[in-house]
Order: C-alpha cells, then structure tokens, then sequence
C-alpha cells in the first residue's frame, strides 16, 4: 500500500537507495527511468537513486544524466527529483565495488560538478580521501585537487558532498577534517537550494568507540548488557565525542548547527536503534533523515549479493555488508518502537529530505496528480 500525503501534502523521501525490484540502479545504461518512477509512484515515494561509478563509464553516466534531464524537463519523473552517487573518492570501499573507488582528476572533478545542473545532487566523498591510510595514495590522480579546490567545485553547480567511508586510524583527524569541509562549504558559492552538506549513514565505516551493531545470534546475546554499558540516554552534546567517537560527535554537532543533515539508518541491522536513536534526539529531527540503503534484489554494482540467517543485511562474497533490504515502512515502525514520535518522522522521512535537497511544491504537485 503506498505511503499517503503528509499533512502538508508532501511524500516522503528515500534518501540512498540501491535498487527497486530487480533493478540494480548501478547498472545505469539499463535503468528503465519511466519504469522506475511508476515503482515509485505505486510505493507513494519520492526517490533519490544512489548509483556506483566506474571510471570508464563516466561518459556512459554524463549520458544517462542528460536523458534524467531532459525528461524532468517535460514534466516527466516527478517521483525522482535527483540522482546521487556513492564515490568515487572513497578512502577505503567498504561494500563498494573497488573498481568504483577512484580520484578524479580536475578534468573528471569539472565534468561530474556539471552533472548538477542535469539533477546530481550529491556523491558520497571520504573525508580521509587524503590520508596516508586512503586505498587511494597509489591513484595518480590523488594529489590533482583537495578538498579546497573539490567542494567549491561541486558546489558552484547544485552537487552537494556526502561525507562516509572514514578509516580508522586517526579519529581526530577524521573529525577535524569533516568540521574543515564543513567550513570549506559554507564558504563557497553555493548553486542549489538546501543544505550545501549532508553524510552517508551515521554509525557506519567510521571510526567509534562503541560497537554500533549486533548483527549475529552471538551478538545480540551480548546487545543488552553492551548498550547498557554505554548509558547512551546520558549522552549530550558536550559528551558524544567521548563517549561515541570523535568523528560521530563532529556530525552530529555540525547537524545541530544546521550545517549537515545527517542520514541514520533505522533498519535495526546497520545500526542498534537505542544509538540511531539517541543520535536523532541530540541531532533533532528537522537534521537527520531515515536512508533505507535498499537493495532488492540479489544484485548490486554488478556483484551477487547474498543474506546469511542472522539478518536481512546483503553481503558481498568475502562477508562485507553491501547494502541493506529493508523497507522504508520498516525503518519508521522501528523509529516509532523506539519512542520517536509521528511529528519526529514526519521530518526524518519527508520534511528534512525536501528541505535539504530543495525538493519544492511544484514538484511535488505534480507528483501528487501521476
């Protein structure tokens, strides 16, 4: 059953989602847009489609975000008010595939930033792109730009930086690098409408002082009596940096300021709710938006995909999480379990999502009448 309107007649958003059906969103050249706006459509949602991006296929992606364009242009795809990607400047791949975790050089940086006048509204950037420890040190194209240089660039065309994919050797650098790219940002020339930087999931592939899942029957033997140690209903904002991590803290306070909006999962698997909960309490609700990181099929970026018993999770052959498979109806019925309240997902699913990237009432007109 589709989701309905909310109050103010918008819909609510899935924000980095992988694919619908059995459409792999990675596999752009084969992305039927009419059919996947009808998908949409029928789920009562509007979509952001999260795709990966193989260095030798960027002209096919410049392609595929001209023929988006052009048919947002007649009036068409008014259930897809943008597209993102995930990379290319990633610091390690984690559940990417590692042909597309790349450095774009300035020429490449210039064509992508161009695509935000086609409807990319932001690609996930590893703040740690940089650092010794990057996958990236060895690309001859690494040391072509900075993030002084690269988040202007994107910007001064609509394409917002996504922060993820930290490593793990340096918290405090991580998370004074996220705070420098923040203020690189809010002093650029901004293009868009919304909020010039958002994160992937929080929680994930970043440095912390917690264990943030429990995704095995061993695991969740354990899960109580771990998060009580935690005494997460104490954290506060003068504490999360201790007691969560350095680079948790920094997003989390960078939200609070209006400056990120925050994407948390609530699919119970990439995250332990008591945390993506705490998270969005401290946060606020009007700076964090639910992601899905949907898949629905058994195929991502061109790699199978499996389940293991324990969770609804998608793994990649060596064991690593892939992307999620969980619904949005399950992320709010989650959300709601835990003590978040209809108003709170009324801004995590819908009214943040619309704010951020700038989703506005014409659109969603239109989406209410196809």
């Amino acid at each position: 059953m589709p989701f309905p309107l909310d109050e103010r007649g918008m819909r609510p958003v899935e924000v980095h989602c992988h694919g619908f059906g059995d459409v792999d969103f990675s596999d752009f050249t084969r992305v039927d847009l009419d059919r996947l706006d009808m998908w949409c459509a029928g789920e009562g949602v509007l979509a952001l489609p999260t795709m990966y991006l193989h260095r030798d296929r960027l002209g096919e992606f410049e392609d595929f975000m001209r023929r988006y364009a052009a048919k947002r242009a007649d009036g068409l795809l008014s259930h897809i008010p943008g597209v993102a990607l995930e990379g290319p400047l990633l610091s390690h791949r984690g559940g990417t595939p590692q042909s597309t975790v790349w450095a774009p050089s300035r020429s490449e940086w210039e064509r992508l930033a161009a695509l935000g006048d086609h409807g990319l509204v932001y690609t996930v950037v590893s703040p740690d792109a940089f650092s010794p420890e990057s996958v990236l040190q060895d690309d001859p194209h690494l040391k072509d730009s900075d993030f002084e240089w690269i988040v202007p660039t994107l910007l001064a065309r609509g394409v917002r930086p996504a922060l993820g994919h930290f490593t793990r050797d340096d918290p405090a650098r991580s998370a004074a690098t996220v705070d420098a790219i923040v203020e690189t940002a809010h002093r650029s020339e901004w293009r868009g409408n919304g909020v010039r930087v958002t994160t992937d999931h929080l929680f994930n592939d970043m440095p912390l002082n917690i264990r943030h899942a429990f995704r095995t029957d061993r695991a969740r033997a354990q899960r109580d009596e771990v998060i009580a140690s935690y005494d997460v209903p104490n954290w506060t904002l003068d504490n999360i940096s201790e007691m969560a991590g350095p680079v948790p803290g920094a997003i989390i306070k960078q939200a609070v300021n209006g400056r990120i909006a925050a994407c948390i999962n609530f699919d119970g698997e990439h995250v332990d709710l008591a945390l993506a909960t705490r998270a969005v309490q401290l946060m606020g609700p009007r700076n964090a938006m639910i992601m899905t990181d949907r898949c629905d099929s058994a195929r991502l970026g061109g790699r199978a995909l499996h389940h293991t018993a324990d969770n609804g999770l998608w793994y990649e052959e060596n064991g690593v999480v892939a992307a999620g498979s969980q619904p949005l109806a399950r992320h709010i019925a989650n959300a709601k379990a835990n003590g978040l309240s209809d108003a709170d997902i009324s801004f995590l699913i819908t009214r943040t999502a619309h704010r951020t990237f700038g989703i506005t009432a014409a659109s969603e007109a239109v989406a209410a009448v196809v």
